[in-house]
């Protein structure tokens, strides 16, 4: 509990922070599905990963008045987020595709197959979150509990995949 009122303390300010960190991620998952959508050629994710970095210096510049720094370790993170950008975009153009033709989700994949996926994208998403942890730079108050919560994000993100991943297959009996 102890370890809680940091941040709890601390939440108000940041949570401008962590709105503009999730319209950013937004962003660039719009952009996957849009390219998904225009028969993505042999270097799509490649551009995707350049576009990120766009996304991820306009938000650089827009948190400078918080009280949050963060200098992004592509070296570490890029590959996570190349995997990730690569399966969302094969898993999303073949979603529009059997949407273009009619079919249903559950005939798109093997049985199984979608729910790993969105797992798997969702795993790498948590595993780039981890690497970036180490890069954050918080108020002096929160400084001291930076990795306890970054590990219990990862946790939470890893249990939010697998519920996620189970509800899918309910997801597609419907459509």
């Amino acid at each position: 509990m102890r370890a809680a009122l940091p941040l709890r303390l601390a939440l108000p300010a940041l949570e401008p922070f962590l709105a503009e960190n999730v319209a950013k991620e937004v962003r660039k998952d719009a952009l996957v599905i849009r390219r998904a959508s225009e028969a993505p050629g042999p270097d799509a994710a490649r551009q995707l990963l350049a576009a990120a970095r766009d996304i991820d210096r306009e938000f650089l510049a827009r948190i400078g008045g918080f009280p949050v720094r963060l200098e992004i370790p592509y070296d570490r993170i890029e590959p996570l987020r190349l995997r990730r950008i690569e399966l969302g975009l094969d898993t999303a153009r073949r979603i529009l595709e059997a949407w273009r033709h009619g079919r249903r989700l559950r005939e798109t994949f093997t049985a199984g197959e979608f729910e790993q996926r969105l797992f798997d994208m969702l795993q790498l998403y948590a595993e780039e979150t981890q690497a970036l942890s180490h890069s954050v730079r918080l108020p002096a108050m929160l400084e001291p509990v930076r990795e306890r919560v970054a590990q219990r994000l990862r946790e939470a993100m890893t249990r939010a995949a697998r519920a996620l991943a189970r509800a899918a297959p309910a997801a597609g009996q419907s459509g």
